[in-house]
């Protein structure tokens, strides 16, 4: 039977002392016998507890199959939700679909909505804003920001519209994309929404819940686009965006989602990002979950809450 060889003396002289360098170093950190921690310290260990309360518990890989499923689950569950989901843009025909679509970026639907009326009013039609004076059209539509940006493509997209489609919206996104300020997300909400043409929506909300859903991880609006219409059946393409996009407004917010009030909490990967309170978490809620007015003065019949007011107006000079 082999032996094992003694250590050297060396040896066990840098194994002592690195023991005795252990103790040392414990001694120093360790409070006096009977002595209670530090108050840093127990603040710490209260904090790591609280965290790990908050934390929802760690979910098993899921397959593809489970995903599209679960995906297909909050789509009825959102629809049963929100039976009243439609675009919050004001509109009456294809071309003021498209004039509100390429307003909003950068601002809200209301603020759009409060803005058209008077700008429909003075133009109705492509040729009308196509003969806009460009500062005209710029007051005209300043209360939505980047105002001289949006005149240009307003006026551009205009002139397009009466020089080479006869006055009339395409209705195709090929023809669409090529107006200028019309991308994939202005010319899916007008394809869906003025002619019935399935389309996903992919605007800040609709991004910010699908990668919370486990649906894609892409930040590329058209990789995020492409990833979604892989899980849902084109048919459902349009009133899915409508649906995800209330609930990304109304319950799943950016920087506090209402985890506690949101029904389909148990479908998601994501919750207890927010607050999962559910008093807290109700006071959250916005529009007419909330019992605050919406973003359209003009809403369809079958919408539950209260049309948003007109824009008030400009001060008189004293």
């Amino acid at each position: 039977m082999n032996e094992t060889p003694e250590k050297p003396a060396a040896a066990k002289k840098a194994v002592a002392k690195k023991a005795t360098a252990k103790k040392s170093a414990a001694k120093k950190t360790a409070p006096p016998a009977g002595q209670a921690p530090s108050r840093t310290a127990a603040a710490k260990t209260t904090a790591a507890k609280k965290t790990a309360a908050k934390r929802p518990p760690a979910r098993k890989p899921e397959s593809r199959v489970a995903m599209v499923r679960r995906a297909r689950r909050i789509n009825r569950e959102l629809a049963e939700l929100y039976p009243y989901a439609h675009p919050e843009l004001d509109f009456t025909n294809p071309f003021e679909l498209l004039v509100a679509t390429v307003l909003s970026a950068q601002t809200t639907d209301l603020r759009v909505n409060q803005t058209t009326p008077r700008l429909f009013a003075v133009c109705p039609t492509p040729e009308d804003m196509a003969a806009m004076d460009p500062e005209r059209l710029e007051e005209l539509i300043r209360p939505t920001g980047f105002f001289r940006a949006k005149a240009k493509s307003l006026l551009g997209l205009s002139a397009a519209l009466r020089d080479r489609f006869g006055g009339e919206v395409p209705g195709s996104l090929e023809d669409l994309v090529t107006l200028p300020g019309v991308g994939r997300k202005t010319a899916n909400v007008v394809l869906g929404n003025a002619f019935g043409v399935p389309g996903i929506t992919v605007d800040t909300h609709f991004g910010r819940l699908a990668r919370r859903f486990g649906w894609t991880t892409a930040e590329d609006a058209e990789k995020v686009e492409a990833d979604v219409a892989g899980i849902f059946p084109k048919s459902e393409w349009t009133m899915l965006s409508h649906r995800v996009v209330f609930h990304g407004r109304r319950v799943c917010h950016s920087r506090k989602p209402a985890c506690g009030a949101c029904a389909i909490a148990p479908l998601c990967p994501a919750y207890g990002e927010g607050e999962t309170d559910p008093e807290k978490a109700k006071k959250l809620l916005k529009y007419e979950l909330g019992g605050q007015p919406g973003q359209r003065l003009k809403p369809p019949a079958d919408y539950p809450g209260q049309p948003a007011p007109p824009m008030a107006p400009p001060a008189a000079a004293s």
